[in-house]
């Protein structure tokens, strides 16, 4: 499916990078400063490639870990990566946590697999004791309550510095890679956390009555992941929709002629049309107003619900919403039904993540094929469809009001994760992730966005452990898998991470 351009890119995450050393040593052996910065500088172009990199450069006094401390809060860094370069003091660095009081990466990345012991006098050896210092960080930031985190591996270089007598072009090394793909992962939770504090939620209308595990605290919300809620009424969509110009709908019409494929009537259920002219134009109408809407408040995900008298013109307006939610949503601004803020929430990480976000429920269990069938009745994230979607006029909403046109697709087949964001007995928001594998089993033909899934364990295990986290209803089902980066998103918000166990 082709990616479509977003209507608000997600923020890079800033990272706060230094270096340390032994300054005793620069005297002693010459080069070797030297060498250990340009050991650092590698690191932030590698770093760079996903955030915004702030270099301190090298850190082996007490007087420069309080100038780094403060060079860091002024640049407002979320995350701070600390590149053991080689054996340090932990008291000349340990004021940078203590006055940036940012989470903390600690590289212990060796430059060579292995030295060449025949020739490697102390000057060189230095050059590779990085993990020496290690335990000693961890010691300190352990017994001062500073969060950290330790990456262990081979620093990856493509080729090996003059100075050095040991082969450091370890970059295809295993141990590299799964360094390297660790240290992304928490560069791009990074980009979560800074996407989400700086980012503002649209209510529109309000929770479907009844759904208790729908409902949330504004104010909590904003609280745990930053993200400012900005209430919406239906009347400021009416007066967007009223403006909307032939020109407009047209555009949008084409634009949906490209994307998705327009169906003629279900073969299986009588509720399920070919959408008819008059649906197809409400429904690009719609669309041109709700992107209007986004543009207009600023927002960067959006939940929404509807539900008034009969006939009246706000359930003619929420009947056109599946489609335009659906472009929205795979243009970077998530939209989460009935009124769910939490799952909106998972969305916008996922789609923050460049890895989906579609917006699903359990629909069914398929016990012979031992999968369990996801989705809802929109919206669908297009980008991780597993062909061009279906677009199917419907006689009714099931559970909800009015009629229109609305989404069917698949997720592509292969590796995914569902994430859930919900919420504990104390007013926390915990996120609860499982893994699994999108099959190319049989669907619904109904309108509706389904996906077999199949888990580690049989269904039923499967929905007893699932069930056990206190999840929503409502979960962001994601390609790849993503558990990992999940759990790291998790831990930069500060929030409880669970998963079913395997």
């Amino acid at each position: 499916m082709p990616e479509l351009s977003a209507i608000k890119p997600a923020l890079q995450g800033r990272i706060g990078l230094y270096s340390i050393g032994h300054a005793h040593y620069w005297e002693q052996f010459e080069g070797l400063l030297d060498r250990l910065i340009d050991y650092g500088k590698f690191v932030e172009r590698r770093l760079a490639a996903r955030g915004e990199v702030h270099n301190f450069g090298m850190v082996d006094t007490e007087a420069k870990a309080h100038a780094a401390g403060e060079f860091f809060n002024a640049q407002s860094v979320d995350l701070l990566v600390c590149h053991a370069a080689t054996y340090a003091m932990s008291a000349t660095h340990l004021p940078i946590q203590q006055i940036c009081k940012r989470p903390t990466i600690v590289l212990n990345l060796q430059p060579s697999e292995r030295m060449n012991y025949a020739k490697t006098a102390t000057g060189e050896w230095l050059a590779h004791c990085c993990a020496c210092c290690v335990p000693e960080i961890a010691n300190a930031y352990t017994r001062s309550g500073i969060p950290f985190h330790v990456v262990s591996g081979l620093l990856g270089l493509e080729m090996t510095p003059q100075i050095s007598v040991a082969n450091e072009a370890t970059s295809k090394h295993p141990d590299a890679i799964a360094a390297w793909e660790e240290i992304d992962a928490w560069v791009r939770a990074a980009s979560v956390v800074r996407t989400l504090q700086y980012g503002r939620m649209g209510f529109l209308g309000h929770t479907y009555p009844g759904m208790l595990d729908m409902y949330s605290d504004f104010t909590m919300i904003q609280a745990q992941t930053g993200l400012h809620v900005e209430i919406l009424e239906m009347c400021d969509l009416a007066r967007l929709v009223a403006d909307v110009t032939e020109a407009e709908k047209k555009a949008k019409l084409r634009e949906i002629e490209d994307l998705f494929i327009i169906s003629e009537d279900s073969p299986s259920d009588p509720l399920a049309k070919k959408p008819t002219p008059d649906q197809l134009d409400w429904s690009c109408t719609v669309a041109v107003a709700q992107e209007k809407l986004v543009r207009e408040f600023d927002l960067d995900a959006l939940t929404y619900y509807y539900r008034g008298a009969p006939d009246n013109e706000y359930e003619r307006l929420q009947a056109g919403f599946i489609l335009g939610h659906s472009l929205l949503t795979a243009r970077g601004i998530p939209c989460s039904g009935e009124g769910d803020m939490k799952t909106a929430i998972a969305m916008k990480i996922s789609d923050i993540l460049c890895v989906g976000g579609s917006y699903s429920e359990i629909v069914a269990t398929d016990f012979v094929d031992q999968t369990i069938l996801m989705g809802h009745d929109g919206p669908f994230h297009i980008s991780i469809s597993d062909q061009k979607p279906i677009l199917r006029g419907m006689g009714l909403y099931h559970g909800k009001w009015g009629a229109g046109v609305s989404v069917e697709a698949k997720v592509k087949t292969g590796p995914i994760t569902i994430l859930g964001v919900t919420q504990t007995v104390d007013g926390r928001l915990k996120m609860i992730v499982n893994q699994g594998e999108a099959t190319d089993g049989e669907i619904l033909r109904i309108g509706n966005t389904m996906t077999p899934v199949r888990f580690a364990k049989g269904p039923s295990q499967f929905m007893n452990e699932w069930f056990a986290l206190g999840p929503t209803h409502h979960v962001a089902m994601s390609v790849g898998r993503n558990a990992g980066v999940f759990q790291k998103v998790a831990t930069l918000l500060g929030l409880p991470f669970e998963t079913v166990s395997l």
